[in-house]
């Protein structure tokens, strides 16, 4: 297990009520799963799920979550929806 940073960034920082958490996984999928039970409620939940993910700096895309390992010190950001125009 390595201990990693979740940034959370606008709507996913309210929905948290915090702008990062720092959790023990070994992938992605278990990161997020972490902060899933940190924040159970279902705003959160959702704001999670439609958001874009960064693993130190570099876009996630669709890539299995199971698949992309972190390691101590690994920064995962996570990027909701923005409005513009």
């Amino acid at each position: 297990m390595a201990k990693c940073t979740i940034r959370y960034w606008a709507s996913a920082k309210e929905a948290a009520g915090t702008a990062e958490d720092t959790v023990d996984a070994g992938t992605l999928e278990a990161a997020l799963e972490a902060a899933r039970r940190l924040h159970p409620d279902d705003r959160f939940l959702r704001v999670l799920g439609a958001s874009s993910l960064l693993v130190d700096e570099k876009p996630v895309g669709r890539r299995e979550h199971g698949g992309i390992v972190v390691e101590d010190g690994t920064v995962i950001e996570v990027l909701p929806p923005f409005a513009g125009g």
